[in-house]
């Protein structure tokens, strides 16, 4: 149910960022107050099981529902920044991507160690970002308790290449 509500309110957008691409634009559901409480209630509850101390959103879609997952969960909420957005002591990661590379940092003091630590993000594609947070806070000294996503691309194989950090993995609408 979750899933098509979801999906009925994606838009898809052709050719963006580049040509070949067709981008998935959540921002209308962001329009929809009662889906978006749909939505936080079905991680909510898939996630009942789960012991999670912190909730960490990756920068910037995935703050839109962390945020509000972190505080129904009643846990705080970590920003996965990309470089040089973050105004404290942080740690960095580089990590590779399709064209090029990108650097993502957190605070030194976002979490402490041996705290499990849930990874959101509105989209789960070739999961390289999601990777390099989790490798971020295991340096960091972090447990990876799992990972939610609005939305997946399963042709792009990112759930098979996170399972090997978790197989906690939720995605509520797959394409």
């Amino acid at each position: 149910m979750i899933a098509q509500q979801i999906k009925s309110a994606v838009r898809d957008i052709p050719d963006f960022p580049k040509p070949g691409i067709v981008f998935k634009d959540i921002t209308p559901i962001l329009k929809d107050p009662v889906l978006c409480k749909s939505i936080v209630d079905a991680f909510v509850e898939k996630l009942k099981d789960t012991p999670i101390d912190v909730v960490a959103g990756v920068e910037s879609r995935g703050f839109l529902f962390g945020l509000t997952l972190a505080t129904r969960l009643g846990v705080p909420f970590i920003p996965v920044r990309k470089a040089g957005k973050l105004p404290y002591t942080i740690k960095q990661k580089a990590y590779k991507l399709e064209y090029g590379t990108a650097t993502i940092e957190m605070h030194t003091d976002a979490f402490e160690p041996g705290q499990r630590i849930l990874l959101h993000d509105d989209l789960l594609a070739t999961g390289g970002t999601v990777t390099a947070a989790s490798e971020l806070i295991q340096e960091m000294g972090g447990i990876v308790a799992g990972f939610s996503f609005v939305v997946g691309l399963g042709f792009l194989n990112g759930r098979e290449r996170i399972a090997t950090i978790n197989d906690n993995i939720i995605v509520l609408a797959e394409y």
